[in-house]
């Protein structure tokens, strides 16, 4: 017979994936479950189970695990190898594109918490999957100064092999100072506070 701290647990999460299915109808509670660790999880898992299947070998990062190699550019064209490009430092990955309205409306405070935590090791990198052009009107229309790199969107593009084979954007990495996946973010950010809150919250893999 399962014990009480079991039937608890299996509560817990037919509750927060019932809560995550409502995504489709009921937004506002999406949203609110999408600020919890757990329903962040519970989040990815339905994405996932509902999106495309990635090419056959593509390699896709994991809690816990390193974070696949792989060649990005900047916004002049200049290769960059990552995770080996962010080797030292922990690093907050975000996924956005020109397009993306909440994308941009989470970037002013981003580039607060990297101004901010910048020189405390703790580095923002954004990562739009766009073309260059828009992609650079709009980081300096919003006066975003933290690194970027770019990729082309698609079944194997960078936020695929970050762990979102959704394509759901914006979307976050936690990634450690020796590249592993530290924690993941589905949606925009509330503010330069949930922000920090979630970026220096250390969960079990």
């Amino acid at each position: 017979m399962p014990s009480n701290k079991t039937v608890v647990a299996a509560a817990m999460l037919a509750a927060v994936a019932g809560a995550v299915a409502s995504l489709y109808v009921q937004p506002t509670v999406a949203y609110k479950l999408a600020g919890t660790e757990l329903g962040q999880r519970a989040l990815g898992h339905l994405l996932a189970a509902k999106a495309p299947a990635p090419p056959a070998g593509l390699r896709i990062a994991e809690r816990g695990g390193i974070v696949p190699s792989m060649t990005l550019h900047t916004l002049d064209g200049l290769p960059t190898d990552v995770p080996q490009a962010w080797a030292g430092t922990p690093t907050l990955v975000n996924l956005w594109a020109s397009w993306c309205a909440p994308c941009l409306k989470e970037m002013p405070d981003l580039q607060a918490f990297s101004a901010q935590h910048a020189t405390n090791g703790m580095h923002v990198v954004g990562i739009a999957l766009d073309d260059a052009t828009p992609a650079r009107a709009m980081l300096a229309r919003l006066g975003v100064t933290y690194p970027n790199l770019m990729d082309a969107p698609g079944p194997a593009d960078a936020g695929v092999r970050l762990g979102n084979p959704a394509g759901v954007l914006p979307y976050s990495v936690l990634v450690s100072a020796d590249g592993r996946v530290l924690k993941t973010h589905i949606g925009p950010f509330e503010s330069q506070r949930d922000i920090a809150d979630w970026a220096q919250t250390r969960t079990p893999f």
